[in-house]
């Protein structure tokens, strides 16, 4: 067994033609995002240093890369394809970050949701994954979105598809999975699961997750699963809603709670644990 395990642990290294450096892959991110939105003295730069400083970041990008692929043509495209589009980012990062104000009114003011709002770190680094998904690069996307998951408890697929002033409130336990679409002005609160009805393997290339529609919101707890589900516009789904099926247009879901009161006859034992 010994023998076996050593053989192939060796396979494994043999066998791998690139160099996988997580933290370095996860560091890149991060020190993107503080870059872009938390660099208070970023209004003492010139623009020549800020070029500068982009310039470094897409070195260890290709870096990165050409470390997993050992192809520098492919690498470096890679690289400019994705700064390329990084301003187009950051102008729809902003408008996350703006709805986020907007819609909190515990929020004070953009530097706060820079800063303190996890929502906006998993928004922003599922952008940058979905960067490089649209580029069909299949690993670096994967270990960005699970390092975001992983600190915010919000796990969004970098194949997800999502509109401009995407607004995620709390956040904590929040799924959104790889065939996903969400369209522009949606709200999300903590614990809401847009997910597939069924898991099995041999879905993998279906449309699996629903579709969300614009100006949705969706309140905590909420359930939402199927490739056929639509949730159509300027529609409010409540908290603890199970859905499979689609819902149209400006509509108001929710479930209803039946209460009793203890002296109410037919009032149903309770079920105590202790843990």
């Amino acid at each position: 067994m010994q023998i076996d395990f050593v053989r192939e642990l060796l396979t494994q290294n043999e066998s791998s033609q690139s160099f996988l450096d997580k933290q370095r892959i996860e560091n890149f991110t991060d020190t993107l995002f503080h870059f872009l939105f938390q660099l208070e003295d970023k209004k003492y730069l010139s623009e020549e240093s800020i070029n500068i400083r982009l310039a470094t970041l897409r070195i260890e990008l290709l870096s990165i890369v050409f470390n997993i692929n050992n192809n520098v043509e492919k690498s470096q495209k890679i690289a400019d394809d994705f700064f390329n589009a990084l301003p187009e980012i950051f102008f729809t990062l902003k408008s996350d970050a703006q709805a986020i104000l907007d819609n909190d009114p515990a929020a004070t003011c953009l530097q706060e949701v820079y800063i303190a709002y996890p929502g906006f770190y998993a928004i922003a680094i599922y952008r940058f994954a979905h960067q490089l998904h649209t580029q069909e690069v299949i690993l670096l996307p994967r270990i960005w979105t699970e390092h975001a998951h992983s600190k915010t408890g919000i796990d969004i697929h970098p194949a997800a598809t999502i509109g401009s002033h995407f607004c995620i409130d709390h956040g904590t336990g929040i799924v959104v999975g790889e065939t996903c679409v969400i369209g522009q002005n949606v709200k999300i609160y903590q614990g809401v699961t847009l997910g597939a009805i069924s898991v099995s393997k041999d879905k993998a290339n279906t449309r699996r997750h629903p579709y969300i529609e614009d100006n949705v919101i969706i309140y905590s707890g909420a359930t939402i699963l199927g490739g056929d589900t639509t949730i159509g516009h300027d529609t409010v789904i409540g908290g603890n809603v199970w859905l499979t099926k689609s819902v149209k247009p400006n509509s108001i879901i929710y479930s209803k709670s039946k209460s009793y009161s203890k002296d109410q006859e037919g009032y149903p034992e309770p079920i105590n644990f202790i843990i």
